[in-house]
């Protein structure tokens, strides 16, 4: 019998969307690479004008003013660092609070900032690559430029649990562990995945479900994690408990990843019974937008959890680091 991790791993989606800005205590950070370079912690291909504004253009009759709404990889760090990423507050998230003129951070600033928090180096990482050729820089520029952030950070890169790679172009994490194999790799998954990744032929692999399918296809490329939607992008309802719910990680795809020696997260689990119904189909963590919710289900079960950092060294920390405008 395989024995896998005891300890449950909620994990934020993106950021702590639920309580803050997209860009504050990131915890699954979702880096893009900028025009010179420089990788960013940012969630989408374009600065978007439901997070971030203007402000002014870095230099008098800057053509690319104002910024928002250009695409992440056509603007410089310098163009980046104008804009005030702070005050906005989504719809989806009402209870958000607002932080006035944050500007955006780097990887290098998001692992300085972590540093000040995590003295101790055991910060569990879960980093998403973000990477569309029509928009972005390709691939090999995705990979080497976030492998040399990894390298300057002061994690120990050897620390199997440490890292978490993840991308639904699993070209990145072939590349990603052909530059570092320490890195563990996490596949995601969704339906568009049976199209497939990386040059591979989902539906070609062994499995009688499309799930153990996709399993397999995770493992053939060495994926340490499957990361699949908990929902299918077919449910006609949100939540298990009413008719038409379909979810997209099945109890097959589950146990597969497991006989393959892999962990299974599913993405992103905004409700309680949707993570009922996961943990007792036996996944090993999950991530969702309510870290502090999910984090205290979880306890009422009986398992154990990450222990979590003190709000005040992380608050510390931030005004310490915290950009703005």
């Amino acid at each position: 019998m395989q024995t896998l991790s005891l300890t449950v791993y909620v994990l934020s989606a993106v950021a702590i969307t639920s309580a803050g800005p997209v860009q504050q205590v990131v915890s699954k950070p979702k880096p893009f690479d900028v025009q010179d370079g420089a990788v960013l912690v940012w969630h989408d291909e374009k600065i978007t004008s439901d997070k971030c504004k203007d402000t002014a253009p870095v230099v008098k009759d800057d053509p690319d003013f104002p910024y928002v709404g250009k695409h992440v990889a056509k603007l410089t760090l310098a163009q980046i660092k104008t804009l005030d990423c702070g005050s906005m507050r989504l719809l989806d998230f009402p209870l958000q609070l607002s932080y006035p003129g944050t500007k955006l951070s780097t990887l290098d600033e998001l692992f300085e900032f972590a540093t000040c928090v995590d003295t101790r180096r055991k910060l569990q990482w879960n980093i998403e690559s973000k990477v569309n050729p029509a928009s972005t820089r390709g691939v090999d520029d995705f990979v080497a430029f976030q492998h040399q952030a990894f390298v300057k950070s002061t994690y120990d890169l050897s620390q199997i649990t440490v890292w978490k790679y993840q991308s639904f172009d699993w070209r990145t994490l072939i590349g990603m562990k052909a530059l570092e194999p320490r890195i563990p790799t996490a596949a995601l998954a969704n339906e568009a995945t049976l199209i497939g990744f990386a040059g591979l032929n989902v539906i070609a692999f062994e499995g009688a479900t499309p799930g153990e399918k996709i399993a397999n296809a995770a493992h053939s490329i060495k994926a340490s994690i499957l990361s699949p939607s908990a929902t299918s992008g077919l449910s006609l309802a949100a939540d298990p408990s009413q008719p038409g719910y379909v979810p997209f990680t099945t109890k097959a795809m589950i146990d597969q990843a497991h006989k393959n020696g892999m962990l299974v997260k599913p993405w992103t689990v905004n409700r309680v019974s949707i993570a009922e119904q996961l943990f007792n189909l036996g996944v090993d963590g999950i991530i969702t937008d309510y870290p502090t919710q999910i984090r205290r289900f979880i306890q009422q079960r009986g398992q154990p959890v990450a222990s979590p950092f003190s709000e005040a060294t992380v608050m510390s920390c931030l005004k310490k680091h915290r950009q703005t405008v």
